[in-house]
């Protein structure tokens, strides 16, 4: 059953075909920058720098990573026009998306008078949002020039900042949040959009990265072994703060586990909730299955098996994970309201005794992800000879 029929059979008010597509392609666009820039920094950089890669296949991937880049550079702007087109179809009394393109409705927009009671008019804070994406994009999209892609460093380092604050800057709020619960929704809101959006761009720039195998020497296997194991780390991170943040954030639209099936929102986050689920199964089977038969191989300098490892198996479980990605991008433009709302319930109120059980399963997760970390270290460990 499609998303379409879904929505339909259920009575939930079906979102317009541009409203899910600005916003599938915006969160797309959005992953493609932050993931790669965050990626290059934490895992790739160190790798391509570390004393055993060889200089060959260091070129390789330096000219496949620019690439990459300068097109998410370009899915960055386009998606971030269209988005900003979408919220002025939307913003006041509404009008046709096809003339909320027209960039005459888009200044008026922009330079729109603050609402009363707000301390910066909601345009400007998009205005600023826009201005810092087009510079994100900018420094992306130069990594087309030859003579540009000698500054990779310095231009994804440059575009990483901005690509975050892409997200940040739009999470300001134009009037002040009236409690605590408001600022910990925003808080919790951007700690979600930008994990997921690393761990998102992070698996689809290894997976593009894996494609240039017939290109890189015998020897790759040891650089893609140091990357694939820091990268691990970062997604481990990314995992937890999506958790983390998703667990607020149910908390506060779903009021009891029977909403996640007798409401609409309820069937949507279900839906986006088992698709995670299969993106951290497919991270567990590299954790506990590809991750330390790589390192066996390493340590038994099993040259052609590291190389099948890392550059056959692990990216078959990558594109995995990037296609449940996808599908989790498709499912965000239906979660909107809430099930608690549907339900006819109030809006929830914080505690203690909320804050307490939140701390309680923070604890318990970073807890089983450490045990992940030695678990997959004491499996790298066993004296077991690595399977081609």
């Amino acid at each position: 059953m499609t998303l379409v029929h879904l929505a339909a059979s259920a009575g939930y008010p079906m979102p317009p075909l541009w409203r899910i597509l600005t916003k599938s392609g915006y969160f797309l666009g959005l992953s493609g920058a932050v993931g790669a820039t965050v990626t290059y920094a934490a895992a790739l950089r160190p790798a391509l720098r570390a004393p055993e890669s060889e200089r060959g296949d260091v070129a390789v991937m330096h000219r496949r990573t620019a690439c990459h880049l300068a097109w998410a550079g370009v899915a960055l702007l386009v998606s971030g026009y269209f988005q900003l087109a979408a919220r002025v179809a939307r913003a006041g009394k509404g009008m046709p998306f096809g003339e909320a393109l027209a960039p005459g409705h888009i200044g008026d927009f922009l330079q729109a008078p603050a609402a009363k009671g707000a301390w910066v008019a909601q345009g400007t804070v998009y205005l600023v949002q826009n201005a810092v994406l087009v510079l994100a994009s900018a420094a992306l999209i130069a990594l087309f020039v030859p003579r540009a892609r000698r500054h990779l460093d310095v231009l994804a380092l440059t575009a990483l900042p901005l690509s975050l604050a892409v997200s940040i800057v739009s999470a300001i709020p134009a009037v002040t949040p009236k409690d605590a619960d408001k600022v910990l929704d925003l808080v919790f809101g951007q700690v979600h959009i930008i994990s997921g959006t690393v761990w998102t761009g992070g698996l689809a720039l290894l997976a593009v990265l894996a494609g240039t195998r017939g290109r890189l020497s015998e020897n790759a296997g040891v650089l893609w072994a140091g990357l694939w194991r820091r990268f691990g780390f970062v997604a481990l991170v990314c995992v937890a703060a999506v958790l983390i943040s998703g667990l607020w954030m149910s908390w506060k639209r779903v009021g009891s586990v029977g909403q996640l099936w007798t409401t609409t929102f309820g069937l949507f986050l279900l839906v986006k909730t088992v698709l995670v689920l299969g993106m951290v199964a497919a991270g567990a089977v590299n954790q506990f299955w590809l991750v330390p038969r790589i390192a066996r191989a390493r340590r038994a300098d099993a040259t052609a098996s590291l190389l099948h490892l890392t550059l056959r198996h692990f990216p078959k479980v990558v594109w995995a994970e990037v296609a449940l990605a996808i599908a989790v991008l498709a499912v965000v433009p239906f979660l909107t309201g809430s099930a608690r709302s549907e339900a006819g319930g109030s809006p929830p109120v914080s505690s203690g005794s909320v804050f307490a059980t939140g701390a309680a399963l923070t604890l318990t997760l970073a807890a089983s992800l450490y045990l992940t970390v030695r678990t997959s270290d004491a499996l790298s460990r066993r004296e077991t000879p690595a399977a081609s």
